[in-house]
């Protein structure tokens, strides 16, 4: 992994912590489902889509949510998004 996906990952992983205070970074796998490792609820999921979404200004339609499950997925979508510059 580079550094940018590394600080990626620690600004998407920054975004789950007023959703899930309990969350320690240095534990997440990065390649095993978020959901699973963090215990979210379905409108805690819902919200750090919006809370993704927000910070990197890039529209995640409800189509693409199954693609979200893992944080390597997380930071692959957001670097294709912006390659393509969908908003």
């Amino acid at each position: 992994m580079n550094d940018d996906a590394q600080a990626l990952g620690e600004t998407v992983l920054s975004l789950l912590r007023p959703i899930a205070p309990e969350l320690d970074p240095a534990t997440v796998d990065w390649k095993r489902p978020l959901r699973r490792q963090i215990d979210l609820d379905s409108m805690d999921w819902l919200n750090f889509l919006v809370a993704l979404s927000a910070r990197f200004g890039v529209d995640v339609p409800e189509s693409d949510y199954a693609r979200l499950v893992t944080l390597t997925d997380v930071i692959e979508y957001l670097v294709a998004q912006r390659r393509c510059g969908r908003r």
